[in-house]
């Protein structure tokens, strides 16, 4: 390649888009890893778009990119990637290489979340740190960010960009280069342990500094100054404390994954969790505070802002990345130091440690309860909804990442930690995320298959969750603390309009620290649900009916998963060697689905995951066993063997019979079903386990042929009221029209007339039953020295005789 100064800035950048089109992918990075160290900043400026793209793809997915989230660790290229991204490789060099020089890079609004393009583009000022100082007025439809951010970005958004991938390609999220770069990123700017590490590049300028502040957006006023410049403003010099110079890095991945990641949600959504009257004082705060001159700001819920609803369905891999960010942040935030948490004097806090004290809190508590209350409401009722739950338990469990090693044995009956009163202050400054989406768990709860060993291990899980010791009584202190009088909320109620959620910076000068717990926990709630939410207990007597009635279904169906698996090697063994005979059951209901791991890694079945989650339950709402009993036993009273063989409950509508509530429930865990025939053609019906496929297709053209041209002559013969007719009518009408002559499903009327035509059919000889019959007949001949033609005449004389005396003209 050609000397530095040989080259222009426009030629550099198209031979490196030649480059990557003819040359082997290690030359392409070789030669990438040696223009950034030898190029100045002006020239790899213009490179540096099209490079990132080229990694992570184009935003609009038509450039796919590196495809990181198919990238396994077995693949050539891997090595390679993980070298080239790394926080200290060469893509991050070039990154605080452009930083250094302040260079800034634009990105289309409308690749923004879909609530903060709406927001935007109605003119009302987004609930988005990450857009803090990057929009202007008049509105030019890009923001600008700085080159960290805009890597980060990037990369943020290769996770949920749609792209069009191979049919067939299929891996495992844990194990791609992308899991492994976030988990990567998010250990090296939020380490639990020590402090961020400085950047190891020193230029003329110096070390890389953080990005210098723009003209202020409406909105954020004074309180837009972020937490690393209060404390190098109150530092006698920067180089004192390398920490709070980096700390910026830290801050801005956290702005860029919590926004790309968490603010993906319809907008109706987000509107109901603000009341009316939050909305306008937020909207009257903001114009008060705003210091440009700039066209009228829309008042929220008008025009397209009201009506808009972004259609975006998380992916599993998308919830498994959420997962890992709520991990690790619970992580970096219990590696707090003891001393720090309940220290007074937070002028000598390190930046980092700052951070540690408000992450979860102010960065992910509302957008990942959005977040997660989407999920509940639009996730498909089947196994999929693992990632999500396990989300959900990750969070509300802060207590498991504390860092400490303990025996899993011994973990768990340990339950919440009773001496810290941390854990305590976050189950009542988190109320909802653990009663509101235990309730919408409950709502999915009554509608699943809980037959199916994957739904019933996530009952299993939540149930004992909510069961570990102290958790039910501090979620039972929140909701007592929350129905208290109000008699210290009002005079204190503006402060609720300066948190994260609601355009206060994350990071901005700390509020005064509130005591009062009571106004911990409303100002909690009334944050998310707005002032006018009607709040439902989880210890309530309207929740504990629908838990009653969740354990008459999780008994309903642990007794069906009982009889499933007591009968599962019997029945197992007798459609397997029936199944060659067609006398196989039919039935797939009957078949068990075997069990699953549950987390001391032993193998349990369905029956006892119920059984264990009817047992925690009753832990965490105090059911005795004599109300147990007793709600066995009306359970029981109403129901007996030959329940099982009647027909679901239901009504008759115009329509037909329109399953129940109750109905609903008895077909899903298997107490009653509707028997299921094939109505349509007997031809055209699928091919059996005990039919030979290419028989029954060769049948079936002969039969097809045969009753083309010999239909008339069927009908005539059939239509003859004598001893003949009588005799064509008994071999070539159906056995259902011949039987009853009626319809069992809506037809119309010339499908109906041709299904009773009289035809031959010739289908029954496909199966392997009429086979092996036909070949002991062969055999039974060959004995008595019958040959073939002998021997098929017998049997169609023999056929004809069974026929002939079958025939309903002699009964």
């Amino acid at each position: 390649m050609a000397a530095p100064a040989m080259q222009q800035p426009s030629y550099l950048l198209a031979n490196l888009k030649m480059d990557s089109t003819t040359k082997p992918f290690l030359q392409c990075c070789q030669e990438l890893v040696k223009v950034i160290d030898d190029y100045p900043a002006k020239e790899l400026h213009l490179i540096f778009p099209w490079l990132v793209e080229s990694v992570f793809g184009s935003l609009d997915g038509v450039i796919v990119g590196w495809n990181l989230g198919f990238l396994q660790a077995c693949s050539n290229q891997y090595n390679i990637v993980m070298d080239f991204l790394n926080p200290s490789g060469p893509m991050m060099k070039l990154v605080y290489k452009l930083q250094a020089e302040e260079y800034k890079y634009e990105i289309p609004v409308s690749f923004l979340p879909g609530p903060v393009k709406v927001s935007i583009q109605e003119g009302v000022l987004p609930d988005c740190p990450l857009l803090n100082n990057k929009l202007h007025f008049p509105l030019s439809g890009l923001q600008t960010l700085n080159p960290f951010e805009y890597y980060m970005f990037m990369f943020a958004s290769s996770l949920i960009t749609p792209k069009n991938y191979s049919l067939g390609q299929h891996v495992s999220s844990l194990d791609s280069a992308y899991f492994v770069l976030v988990d990567t990123y998010l250990k090296y700017f939020l380490p639990t342990e020590g402090s961020v590490p400085p950047s190891p590049f020193i230029y003329k300028r110096g070390s890389v500094s953080p990005p210098a502040p723009s003209v202020p957006f409406a909105g954020y006023g004074i309180h837009s100054a972020s937490l690393l410049k209060r404390h190098i403003s109150h530092q006698p010099s920067v180089t004192a404390d390398p920490a709070a110079q980096e700390i910026w890095r830290s801050e801005a991945l956290l702005q860029v994954f919590v926004e790309m990641w968490l603010h993906h949600y319809s907008l109706e959504m987000y509107q109901k969790l603000q009341s009316p009257q939050v909305k306008l004082a937020l909207l009257q705060y903001r114009l008060s505070m705003s210091s440009m001159l700039c066209q009228p700001l829309t008042p929220p819920g008008s025009g397209t802002l009201h009506t808009y609803q972004e259609p975006f369905t998380p992916t599993e891999e998308h919830v498994l990345v959420v997962r890992l960010l709520v991990k690790h942040l619970h992580a970096f935030s219990c590696s707090l130091k003891p001393e720090q948490v309940s220290s007074s004097a937070h002028s000598h806090t390190s930046p980092l440690e700052e951070l540690k004290r408000v992450v979860v809190h102010r960065f992910v508590q509302q957008k990942l309860y959005v977040f997660l209350q989407h999920c509940f409401g639009h996730w498909p009722l089947d196994a999929s909804f693992r990632v999500v739950l396990e989300t959900w338990l990750s969070y509300i469990q802060p207590w498991r990442y504390t860092g400490e090693k303990t025996n899993p044995q011994t973990d768990q009956n340990k339950g919440v930690p009773e001496k810290c009163a941390s854990f305590n202050l976050f189950v009542q400054e988190n109320l909802l995320m653990y009663t509101k989406l235990f309730q919408g768990f409950l709502n999915r709860v009554v509608r699943t298959d809980l037959v199916n060993v994957k739904n019933a291990l996530m009952v299993f899980r939540v149930a004992k969750v909510f069961a570990q010791p102290n958790l039910s009584e501090m979620i039972q202190k929140g909701e007592q603390l929350f129905l208290e009088p109000e008699h210290v909320l009002h005079h204190r109620q503006h402060r609720c309009f300066l948190s994260p959620g609601h355009g206060g910076s994350f990071l901005s000068a700390r509020q005064p620290v509130v005591t009062d717990r009571v106004f911990r926990v409303k100002s909690h709630v009334y944050g998310l649900e707005g002032q006018d939410c009607q709040y439902k207990q989880m210890f309530g007597m309207e929740l504990r009916g629908t838990v009653l009635k969740l354990i008459q279904i999780i008994d309903q169906a642990r007794q069906t998963a009982k009889k499933m698996s007591d009968q599962s090697a019997e029945v197992a063994a007798n459609n397997s060697f029936m199944s060659w005979f067609g006398m196989g059951s039919p039935d797939l209901n009957y078949t068990f689905n075997g069990g699953e791991v549950d987390d001391t890694g032993a193998c349990v079945k369905t029956h006892e995951f119920l059984e264990r989650s009817l047992d925690y339950l009753c832990q965490i709402f105090r059911l005795n066993a004599g109300q147990l009993s007793q709600l066995m036993a009306t359970l029981g009273s109403g129901q007996d063997d030959g329940n099982s063989k009647q027909l679901p409950d239901c009504v008759q509508g115009e329509n037909g019979l329109i399953l129940t509530d109750l109905g609903r429930m008895q077909v899903i865990n298997g107490l009653r079903r509707f028997e299921i025939e094939y109505q349509g053609d007997p031809e055209l019906q699928p091919i059996r386990s005990y039919e030979n496929a290419i028989l029954v297709r060769l049948f079936f053209k002969i039969s097809s042929l045969v009753n083309e041209r010999f239909g008339g002559h069927m009908d005539a013969l059939c239509s003859r009221p004598d001893f003949l007719g009588q005799l064509g009518r008994h071999y070539l009408a159906s056995p259902e029209a011949a039987a009853d002559g009626r319809c069992r499903s809506p037809e119309t009327r010339l499908t109906a007339e041709r299904y009773r035509r009289p035809r031959l059919s010739l289908r029954m000889l496909a199966s392997y039953r009429t086979l092996l019959m036909l070949l002991l007949l062969y055999l039974f001949g060959a004995l008595f020295s019958l040959g073939p033609m002998s021997s098929t005449l017998l049997i169609l004389t023999g056929g004809f005789l069974y026929g002939l005396l079958s025939c309903p003209v002699w009964r």
